[in-house]
């Protein structure tokens, strides 16, 4: 066991009596761990650690619970998450598509005008006990006044008539270019918006909703970050977004983490936000900044994972992979020679591995007169890339940063791809066995769920949310080396290896005591675990049960008619009654007998327009999917 590396200091906290994975190289585990200010000081048997004891020492017996290192989430929209998080009524994990209707109905009766009720993304179908999407009218039953906006993954948006009336959206509006908005017989909207090739027509009608005030999104943003500590995340790298501008949209959180209010750790990227003016971004953020620019809690990380908007390969799997501009090369090849340059990190979105052929083409090339000379560059997803392309990843020193998209998304790889191909979507296990440095995460919020052991139930059981299986054991992770992928491995893509992802002594004091043995209990129940005690760099930000006295003061939650504030963020299991039980049970029985194959739920009743005329006032010209990240 470890000892102490500090002779004669005192802890400030000591925790013991527990199962700590400490993630170290030998993954050990230990029985204590001494914290002295935001670093552990040391890691061990219950002896070595009460050693450190002194006067002011404050001590917490852990009660046979098991601790993880603090989890870190390498690719999640947490900025812009934060922003909106008290706006939406979250469908993360919530057991029955009945569930959710009720959730919405309720929610619609106590939003005030003009307020829109939003379901933006983290769900799917498959969750559901019956296995199928909402309908239009369904909707509208649930909600005939309050405007609803309900996002289904990267694909489809369904509206009902009150949020069709708000956005203005009739007979006589053009398709805008980019999507579709689906008619009926007579050329009316249904209230179904296609992302056909893109979500640009999602986004940008989701974009017309009011927003928050500033102050109410200080009160979002805190509320976003408690939400990941009660799933023990600590730390997360902010893969910026569309109409997230440097630095005015990242305001609230430069405050909040001035006021010393931060309870997650924060790295974020730049993402481009003009189109064909790419360069002339990265131009002007080089001399305002650079990788590496703030402390532990709040720091610039690098560029990405928009580049450059000709190299967006945009994953819908119910839709044909997008072939990608001529422009791509010479655009990227602009981009990346000035990120080598200023030897700024950088990350790219790439779902193919056809795109990830081009763009490795273009950073040969840049290499070739720019050294990257250890520069961290890193693709995002990667989902159907070959084993040539992650040897060429290595031969350049860059790594995969890998989510769990097709946990939501898998059913429909399947039917267009086949049972085959969907076997290493990713292959993270060839990754590792090619030591390409890989980072776990989730793409949060909109296309998957935030909880990051909904990711590890993926990698360990290499299923769906829906339990659909994807994988062969082959390409599939021990649990241990799944946690791995979200502590140790994540710190790689953030610059800070060896400084956390650990619980070892001289690293970050970041970690969770979980409500369960993630090692022991069922594949199935590790989608249900949570923090019951989530510790940041030496203090507590959460925690519940038996440490609830330990549990900072609470924030009320603004405005006082948000769906957090009744429902909560990702969804958690009421007790369980007979009856409710009973009701589940027949949900699921009835949905078994009269759900039509999920195919047939797909688009039904599309109607695919001519479109004559310019839309570039009505779309603002930009014809860019950059809502889509």
């Amino acid at each position: 066991m470890t000892t102490n590396i500090l002779n004669n200091t005192q802890a400030d906290l000591i925790l013991f009596n527990g199962r700590i994975a400490t993630q170290d190289d030998r993954r050990s585990f230990a029985e204590a761990v001494a914290i002295k200010g935001d670093r552990f000081l040391v890691v061990g048997t219950e002896k070595e650690v009460m050693a450190t004891r002194g006067d002011q020492t404050q001590v917490i017996d852990l009660r046979h619970r098991t601790v993880i290192p603090g989890l870190n989430d390498s690719h999640l929209h947490l900025i812009r998450g934060g922003l909106n998080y008290n706006l939406e009524l979250r469908w993360d994990g919530v057991p029955s598509l009945a569930d959710g209707l009720r959730m919405l109905k309720e929610q619609a009766e106590r939003t005030p005008s003009p307020q829109w009720v939003r379901v933006v993304g983290g769900w799917s179908e498959f969750q559901f006990a019956e296995r199928r999407l909402p309908t239009l009218e369904e909707i509208n039953q649930a909600a005939p006044d309050t405007p609803v906006f309900v996002l289904h993954l990267y694909d489809r948006a369904l509206l009902n008539r009150a949020a069709l009336k708000t956005v203005g959206y009739t007979k006589d509006t053009p398709q805008p270019i980019g999507g579709e908005i689906q008619r009926d017989s007579n050329g009316n909207p249904t209230g179904m918006l296609i992302a056909r090739p893109n979500a640009m027509i999602l986004y940008a009608t989701l974009a017309q909703g009011p927003k928050l005030p500033y102050e109410y999104q200080v009160n979002s943003t805190r509320h976003f970050m408690r939400e990941m500590n009660r799933l023990g995340i600590t730390s997360a790298i902010d893969a910026g977004g569309g109409f997230q501008n440097y630095p005015e949209d990242y305001q609230v959180i430069e405050d909040l983490h001035k006021q010393g209010l931060l309870t997650v750790r924060v790295a974020y990227n730049l993402f481009t936000q003009h189109p064909k003016q790419e360069r002339e971004d990265f131009a002007n953020w080089v001399t305002l900044t650079k990788p590496g620019n703030g402390d532990d809690l709040y720091r610039m990380n690098g560029a990405g994972e928009m580049l450059v908007f000709s190299a967006a390969d945009f994953e819908d799997f119910l839709e044909p992979r997008p072939d990608l501009a001529e422009s791509l090369e010479t655009e990227l090849t602009g981009v990346v020679s000035l990120l080598a340059e200023n030897h700024w990190s950088f990350r790219l979105h790439a779902t193919y591995d056809e795109s990830i052929d081009r763009f490795l083409n273009v950073f040969e090339e840049v290499n070739r007169e720019i050294p990257f000379n250890g520069l961290h560059w890193f693709f995002d997803h990667a989902e159907t890339i070959s084993d040539r392309n992650i040897e060429r990843v290595k031969a350049l020193g860059g790594g995969i940063a890998v989510q769990h998209r097709m946990a939501f998304q898998g059913d429909y790889f399947i039917d267009r791809y086949g049972k085959q191909a969907a076997e290493r979507t990713p292959p993270i296990a060839r990754m590792l066995e090619l030591d390409v440095p890989v980072g776990a995460g989730t793409d949060a919020t909109r296309v998957a769920s935030y909880n990051p052991f909904v990711s590890l139930y993926w990698m360990v059981s290499g299923k769906t949310v829906g339990g659909t299986t994807l994988y062969p054991e082959a390409n599939r992770l021990a649990r241990m080396e799944a946690l791995r992928l979200y502590t140790v491995g994540s710190s790689w893509f953030s610059s800070e290896e060896g400084k956390k992802g650990a619980i070892v002594p001289g690293q970050l004091a970041d970690l969770a005591v979980l409500t369960d043995d993630y090692f022991s209990i069922s594949e199935e129940r590790i989608k249900s675990l949570e923090s019951v005690l989530t510790i940041v760099g030496g203090k507590v930000v959460y925690a519940t049960k038996e440490f609830k006295d330990f549990d900072p003061p609470s924030v009320p939650v603004l405005p006082e008619w948000s769906p957090i504030a009744t429902y909560g963020g990702y969804y958690s299991r009421p007790p369980v009654t007979v009856g409710a039980l009973a009701s589940h049970i027949c949900t699921a029985i009835c949905a078994w007998f009269h759900q039509p194959a999920h195919k047939s739920n797909c688009r039904t009743g599309e109607t695919a327009l001519n479109t004559t005329g310019s839309l570039s006032s009505f779309w603002s010209g930009t014809g860019c999917d950059c809502f889509a990240f």
